[in-house]
């Protein structure tokens, strides 16, 4: 396998994925390169979501697919904003709008404990019967008001207490260290490391 086709048109995850499987000698590939349309994204837990978008992008391409599903996992709203995270607020899709939907939700509540999760889903084929699936998670908290400049999404809300800065204040190279979807990568790029 020297060619995987990311199921995703983010151009942030691309370049991510494309350094740290450059060194095992796969070539990342974007799915719009294939003219991919974005697959559905029906179901209720990231695992379902990242495993429909694989072999989506596999089935269209005929090549190896990898696609991740990420969000954050909030312990005082049951677990939201969950596999809704990038629609938390609504369509069109905004960051703005879904941080400050998740403030006024947590306005009455003392628990701020939340996660992120990545699931990453890497199939061979469209109807691989053994996808390769890694997870990460990043736990913290969900601050009282948005802190930093850097990341996106809820970055400038997530807590990282041990360090007392938000996930927006951390660098590329901090954030990727500690991340959930720098672990969900690591353990990824463990599988496929030849023994």
């Amino acid at each position: 396998m020297n060619k995987i086709v990311l199921a995703s048109n983010n151009a942030g995850k691309l370049k991510e994925f494309a350094q740290l499987l450059a060194p095992l000698g796969i070539e990342v590939l974007p799915q719009s390169a294939f003219n991919v349309s974005e697959a559905e994204e029906p179901h209720v837990t990231f695992v379902e979501n990242a495993l429909a978008k694989a072999r989506h992008c596999a089935r269209a391409t005929g090549l190896p697919a990898l696609a991740d599903d990420s969000g954050l996992c909030v312990a005082a709203l049951g677990g939201a904003p969950g596999v809704q995270s990038a629609r938390y607020a609504g369509a069109p899709k905004s960051d703005a709008r879904n941080n400050e939907k998740l403030l006024a939700e947590l306005k009455s509540t003392t628990d701020r404990r939340a996660h992120f999760t990545c699931v990453l889903v890497l199939v061979h084929h469209a109807d691989d019967p053994q996808p390769i699936i890694c997870e990460g998670e990043w736990h913290g908290e969900i601050l009282t008001a948005p802190r930093g400049g850097e990341g996106f999404g809820y970055d400038p809300l997530f807590g990282v207490p041990e360090l007392g800065k938000s996930a927006a204040e951390l660098s590329h190279e901090e954030k990727n260290t500690r991340s959930h979807r720098g672990q969900a990568v690591r353990a990824l790029v463990a599988r496929l490391k030849p023994c």
